[in-house]
């Protein structure tokens, strides 16, 4: 399969019997101000967050990222964000993904993973998904291991790599 890298014709809707992923909105802003990171850097106020949002926009706009919301399909809340990451470079996709504390341990995160794995192997067409975290973030190691991520290697400081082996036959 050729590569199918962003922009769209349409920003991409993924969802299953429970979760939607969806292009954040700047009105929503405000909803997950506490987990507005760009780079690294954590956004303290709504301007900083909105300018990370726009900054996120541009990358898709320029193929680099997909960035989506997490929302509950009952409730409509967005309860974190998740997408690909830093170019696709080699064909590679990098995921990441940050929920909101009050939903932590209740399967979003799981579910947001799996429709961004599906989406990036049968969509995109990528031939690699990576994963990035510290050796001492234990959900985030627990999430890559339920979702048959294997670690690859350990890299600068206390981060470590895993990855999601696409078999030609997925």
């Amino acid at each position: 399969m050729e590569l199918q890298l962003p922009p769209y014709k349409e920003y991409p809707i993924v969802s299953n019997e429970r979760i939607l992923l969806r292009q954040i909105k700047s009105e929503e802003i405000k909803d997950i101000l506490d987990i507005s990171f760009y780079d690294g850097k954590r956004a303290s106020t709504i301007e900083e967050a909105s300018a990370m949002l726009q900054k996120i926009d541009v990358d898709y706009q320029d193929g680099t990222s997909i960035h989506w919301g997490i929302f509950d399909k009952l409730t409509t809340i967005l309860v974190g964000t998740c997408g690909y990451y830093r170019g696709f470079a080699d064909a590679t996709g990098e995921l990441g993904c940050i929920l909101r504390p009050a939903y932590y341990g209740k399967g979003y995160m799981t579910s947001a993973l799996q429709l961004a794995i599906g989406f990036g192997k049968e969509q995109m067409g990528l031939k690699k998904i990576i994963a990035i975290t510290t050796k001492h973030n234990n959900p985030a190691l627990h999430l890559l291991n339920r979702l048959s991520f294997v670690k690859t290697q350990d890299l600068m400081g206390d981060d470590v790599e895993y990855e999601f082996i696409i078999r030609k036959s997925d």
